[in-house]
């Protein structure tokens, strides 16, 4: 009989999504570092347990490569691929998705998927977050991209 207390680690995908405000490096590094901060807030990720993670932006977004944003961040070590999301009619323009896998303990339902801006309109029942205070995400992003001696 298997012992319940025993938490075991799996690899398990978290998902989020966002929207970027125009098709400049900028906007889409900002957005992308912000969606990730969240995912990694909420879900307690440490890059050295990420196996990979994937990132998407609709055809509309090419000014940079939105896997920057996590270099900026510390995921040195992290393997990551960009690519564009399926174009369907109707889609919702300016978004960027991401897939992260990680090692993890947690069930697949204590997961907590994040869609912010107008990207929770893709997933209306996972966009329940809490109120984000975003000075405070940028000043934790700011830490994150600090050099590391």
């Amino acid at each position: 009989m298997k012992d319940a207390s025993i938490m075991t680690t799996v690899c398990r995908g978290v998902r989020g999504a966002t929207t970027v405000e125009e098709n400049s490096k900028e906007s889409i590094l900002k957005a992308t570092r912000q969606l990730l901060a969240l995912m990694i807030r909420r879900n307690e990720i440490r890059s050295e347990d990420v196996c990979s993670a994937i990132f998407t932006l609709t055809k509309d977004l090419n000014a940079e490569f939105p896997a920057l944003a996590a270099r900026q961040m510390g995921w040195l070590e992290v393997p990551l691929l960009c690519g564009y999301e399926l174009e369907v009619p109707g889609s919702l323009p300016r978004c960027v998705r991401i897939l992260v896998h990680w090692n993890t303990t947690l069930p697949q339902h204590a997961i907590h998927h994040v869609y912010i801006h107008d990207a929770m309109s893709l997933r209306p029942d996972l966009s329940k977050l809490p109120p984000v205070d975003w000075e405070e995400l940028e000043a934790w992003i700011g830490e994150q991209m600090q050099p590391r001696r």
